[in-house]
């Protein structure tokens, strides 16, 4: 039992996999299947890192940050509004500035001006784009599945195993999400509990990635179409099932441009 519950493949991929399987099923009647995202990342942090405070970390601060996301997009269902996209948008990108502080800190002022802008666009970017499909199941899960896949794998590529191991967890847990819904050829709720976490978590990672590991920056640009591609015309009076398989057939095609990037410079990991 102890060899599987450390082995990669189980924390990465299986474990949350079960998890939001579960919770999206037992949430449903109460509209927060959404949440089945932030249980397939818990559960996953739980198993690879624990959930210490101390010290506060970059990577500490995403698994909080990534978490409070789902508790404060819990009440903004009963305020369910646009104008709170650009206040959301702002906030994340503000969250991207407090992860990678530490390491900004440490270059010149010229440098640490771009990458903190450009961590804070690229952040607030995602938060912006998912949240236009927090009212679209098939869509944002299609988007969820190939943003944390592609995250996770491009991340991994770029020698964070801890990072990509936790990106693997959002694409997994969207995996499940989808596949309920693929399965009974009906939708599930969604909402900005799925939708906040996994853009600002996602966002988060590959930004840390590309700051203290070998992330290469021009991967992020494929990452950040993907809930574009998600848009795609796609007639709702086909099945779900066809919807999921055309929605993340687009969307996964930008994300295993990013894992390409990423191996060009890095080539295939040692793990």
């Amino acid at each position: 039992m102890h060899a599987l519950l450390t082995h990669p493949a189980f924390q990465a991929g299986i474990a949350p996999f079960l998890v939001a399987l579960l919770t999206a099923e037992l949430l449903q009647r109460l509209r927060l299947s959404g949440l089945a995202i932030v249980a397939g990342f818990a559960i996953t942090v739980y198993l690879v890192s624990g959930f210490g405070y101390e010290p506060l970390t970059s990577t500490r601060k995403i698994i909080w940050l990534g978490i409070a996301s789902g508790a404060i997009a819990i009440p903004l269902m009963l305020l369910n509004s646009s104008l709170w996209r650009p206040v959301l948008s702002t906030l994340a990108a503000a969250a991207a500035v407090c992860v990678c502080v530490r390491v900004l800190q440490q270059q010149p002022l010229g440098t640490a001006l771009e990458w903190g802008t450009a961590c804070a666009l690229y952040v607030g970017w995602l938060v912006f784009w998912m949240d236009t499909l927090h009212e679209s199941p098939v869509r944002a899960a299609s988007a969820g599945m190939a943003l944390g896949l592609g995250t996770g794998l491009t991340v991994l590529v770029g020698a964070s195993a801890l990072l990509g191991q936790f990106g693997l967890a959002l694409g997994a847990a969207s995996m499940a999400y989808l596949l309920i819904m693929f399965i009974s050829n009906s939708l599930l709720p969604c909402g900005r509990t799925f939708t906040l976490p996994l853009a600002l978590i996602s966002g988060l990672l590959a930004c840390l990635a590309v700051l203290t590991a070998r992330l290469p920056w021009y991967a992020l640009p494929a990452l950040a179409a993907i809930p574009l591609a998600a848009k795609i015309p796609v007639s709702e009076k086909l099945g779900v099932w066809v919807q999921s398989m055309l929605l993340s057939a687009a969307a996964l095609v930008f994300a295993a441009g990013a894992v390409y990037l990423s191996w060009r410079v890095n080539g295939t990991p040692p793990f």
